[in-house]
C-alpha cells in the first residue's frame, strides 16, 4: 500500500484502479469498511498467475460516494432498510456524445435544452425526458438525451431516440462538418426529495448520487453532491473531535482497533435537511411526477411550480413503484420504426461504442449475473411478455436474444452467460458494458445483479 499515491502530510491514500466490491461488517452488523475485488481470476473464478487477493480497508467511518445505483450503496440501503417510509428511487438514462466541430460552427458558452420531440409524440404522452446541447471551448459540442426509465412502452430505445433527435435541423446545424469523438452513457437519480433514503447508519453515511441528491429538472447534481460531501466532512469532524476515543494518532500508520465503538453521524442528516441543497430538491419535488399526467400537463405544472409555487404546495406526488414495474407488456404496443443511421449525424451502436474506450479483461468472471432465483425470468418473462426490452434500453449492446442453433459453449454455470429455452437464448456481452447501471434498474423483475469487474475495466472518458 505504501507504493500507491498518497499525501503523507494529510495521511491519506488514493487507490486508483481498485474496485470496492464488498462491505465489511462487525459482529454487531455495523459497517467497518470495504474490501476491494480479487483480481487475476479466470472466467470460472480460478486464480491465474496474476492473481492478487483483494484488500480490506477498515475505517472508523465509511462514506459511500459511488454515484447513482452504486452496488455497495444499494446493499447498505437494503441491509439497514434506509428507504423505510420513503418513496422508491426512480431513474433516468443519459446518453451522451462529444463532437469536435469547425471553428466557424463553434459557439463556446452556448446552451440549449429541449423537451418534446421525439420522446413525447402526443400531448398526453407520459414519457419523461429531454435533451441538452452545450458548446465548450475551443471547438467542442457536448450533447445528449436523458430518458426517464419509468416509461411504459417496452419498444422504446433511448439510444436510437437520441440518434433520431440529432437529425432535427435545430440540432444538426450545431454538428455540421464535425466529428463525433466520444460516446458514453450513465443513469441518473430522478426520484428527488421524497426518494432520499435515511442518510446515516452505524459506521457510515451516504453522499452525492449514492443518496440521490440530483436535481432532475436542472439535470444537475454536482453542486448538491459537493455540498453533501462538505456537510458530511464537517459532521464527521465534529463527531470525531468531540470524543477522545476516536482521536487519530499522530503517526504514519493508524490501525483501527476492532474493539473501538461504532458511532452514527446523525448530525449529518440534520444538517443536510436544513441545507440549501435539500431545499432546492424539495422545491421541485413534484415536477417529474407531474409528467405522469402527460407531457403538456406536466410541462404546465412544472412551469407553475418553478415560477409560482416553488415547493410550497402542500401535496407530494410519489412514484409508488420501481421503474422495472412500470414497463407494460409488448402486446399493448407496436414496434417503433427508427430511421437507419446515416454514418454522418447518426451512428449504429457498435460504431459509437468504440468511441467510449470501453475495455474489460476477457478472461474474468462476468460482473453481470442473472440472480439465481430469477433464472427463468429472461426468456419466460422478459422475452415472452415484454419482447426483451433489455435489447433496446442497454446503451452498449450487452444483452441480446439469439437463435439457439448450436450447443451452448461450456463457460461454467456460475458465469450465467446464456440461458436457453427452445430456440432463443439470452447472451450477455459483459465486455461491452459502460457501467451505466441501467440493467440493474429496468430489467423485468430486476433479474440482473450488477457487481464490479476487475479494477480499471470499463469505459474511458477523457473529455466526457
Amino acid at each position: 500500500m505504501t507504493d500507491l499515491p498518497h499525501d503523507s502530510t494529510l495521511k491519506k491514500q488514493v487507490y486508483p484502479g481498485f474496485a470496492a466490491s464488498e462491505v465489511l461488517y462487525d459482529s454487531d452488523g455495523a459497517v467497518r469498511g470495504v474490501a476491494t475485488r480479487d483480481v487475476g481470476l479466470d472466467r470460472h473464478g480460478n486464480p491465474k498467475s496474476t492473481f492478487e487477493r483483494g484488500i480490506e480497508l477498515r475505517a472508523r467511518h465509511t462514506i459511500f460516494a459511488e454515484g447513482c445505483r452504486g452496488s455497495c450503496s444499494e446493499e447498505i440501503i437494503e441491509k439497514f432498510d434506509l428507504r423505510s417510509g420513503k418513496d422508491v428511487q426512480t431513474y433516468g438514462l443519459g446518453v451522451k456524445e462529444v463532437w469536435e466541430v469547425p471553428e466557424e460552427v463553434a459557439r463556446p458558452g452556448f446552451v440549449q435544452h429541449t423537451l418534446g420531440w421525439p420522446l413525447q409524440s402526443t400531448a398526453l404522452d407520459k414519457t419523461f425526458g429531454g435533451s441538452f446541447l452545450y458548446h465548450m471551448g475551443p471547438n467542442y459540442v457536448l450533447l445528449g438525451m436523458v430518458v426517464g426509465l419509468d416509461y411504459e412502452n417496452p419498444y422504446i430505445n433511448p439510444y436510437r431516440e437520441f440518434q433520431r433527435w440529432k437529425m432535427h435541423p435545430e440540432v444538426a446545424k450545431h454538428l455540421e462538418g464535425g466529428t463525433c469523438v466520444s460516446y458514453g452513457a450513465r443513469t441518473l437519480n430522478e426520484g428527488g426529495y421524497h426518494s432520499i433514503p435515511k442518510l446515516t447508519f452505524p459506521g457510515g453515511l451516504l453522499v452525492g448520487c449514492s443518496a440521490g441528491f440530483l436535481n432532475s429538472v436542472k439535470i444537475k447534481g454536482t453542486h448538491t453532491a459537493i455540498k453533501s460531501g462538505m456537510v458530511a466532512a464537517e459532521s464527521l469532524h465534529e463527531s470525531l473531535s468531540a470524543n477522545e476515543q476516536f482521536a487519530i494518532a499522530n503517526t504514519e500508520d493508524c490501525e483501527i482497533d476492532p474493539a473501538e465503538p461504532v458511532f452514527e453521524a446523525t448530525s449529518y442528516a440534520t444538517a443536510m435537511e436544513s441545507s440549501w441543497a435539500v431545499a432546492e430538491l424539495k422545491e421541485v419535488r413534484n415536477c417529474h411526477a407531474s409528467f405522469h399526467f402527460g407531457f403538456l400537463p406536466g410541462l404546465a405544472y412544472s412551469g407553475l411550480s418553478a415560477h409560482l409555487l416553488r415547493g410550497r404546495e402542500p401535496w407530494t406526488w410519489k412514484a409508488g413503484r420501481p421503474d422495472a414495474e412500470k414497463t407494460q407488456e409488448s402486446a399493448d404496443f407496436s414496434p417503433i420504426d427508427y430511421p437507419p443511421p446515416d454514418g454522418v449525424l447518426s451512428f449504429d451502436l457498435l460504431t459509437n461504442l468504440q468511441r467510449s474506450g470501453v475495455y474489460h479483461e476477457d478472461d474474468q468472471p462476468s460482473h453481470l449475473r442473472v440472480k439465481e432465483e430469477s433464472a427463468h425470468v429472461p426468456v419466460e418473462e422478459s422475452l415472452r411478455k415484454y419482447a426483451g426490452p433489455e435489447q433496446r434500453f442497454c446503451p452498449a449492446g450487452v444483452y441480446e436474444y439469439v437463435p439457439d442453433e448450436e450447443e451452448q459453449e461450456d463457460r461454467g454455470d456460475d458465469e450465467a452467460h446464456a440461458l436457453i429455452e427452445g430456440k432463443k437464448k439470452l447472451v450477455i456481452n459483459a465486455q461491452n458494458c459502460v457501467h451505466c447501471k441501467c440493467c440493474s434498474i429496468k430489467m423485468p423483475q430486476e433479474y440482473i445483479k450488477w457487481t464490479v469487474p476487475e479494477g480499471g475495466g470499463g469505459p474511458q472518458y477523457p473529455i466526457m
